[in-house]
């Protein structure tokens, strides 16, 4: 610690000199990390997309004669980069794909017997992406998620 004398002959104590005793942690990645998570693919479906798709798939109808299935999902590639999307106004955002496959089953035939199979990829919406600051663009402005 440094000590200097003033004028009326007072130490003065200078704190700023002191050595680091811990490096400063990036805070950001936290929240970068978990967003990257979240939108990457998973295999196993244990995280992200995949485990909210896997949750919510197969959905039976009410009769029990035809079966949606969840069979991938992809994400395009974003139109703008984020500066461009500032300028223009608009979300800082990927296309979100899913494939989907309909099983129609007979109603006449025994439990189980499939009739018909369609498969389609549909489109879903936008995925915001967040920025390397970790923050979102919508409409043009740049945005912050804060959990409460």
């Amino acid at each position: 610690m440094v000590y200097s004398y003033t004028e009326k002959k007072r130490i003065r104590k200078d704190f700023g000199t002191r050595p680091q005793v811990l490096d400063i942690p990036y805070l950001l990645s936290i929240q970068l990390d978990s967003f990257d998570k979240f939108i990457e693919q998973d295999p196993e479906g244990q995280y992200g997309l995949e485990a909210a798709f896997r949750s919510v798939f197969p959905i039976q109808s009410y009769n029990g004669n035809s079966e949606l299935q969840y069979v991938s999902y992809r994400l395009g590639e974003p139109v703008f980069d984020v500066k461009e999307c500032q300028i223009r106004g608009v979300t800082y955002s990927k296309p979100l794909r899913v494939k989907l496959r309909l099983v129609i089953f007979d109603k006449d035939a025994p439990a189980g017997t499939v009739k018909d199979i369609k498969e389609q990829e549909v489109y879903m919406g936008e995925i915001p992406l967040m920025t390397d600051n970790g923050t979102f663009v919508i409409n043009g402005t740049e945005r912050v998620i804060v959990s409460q």
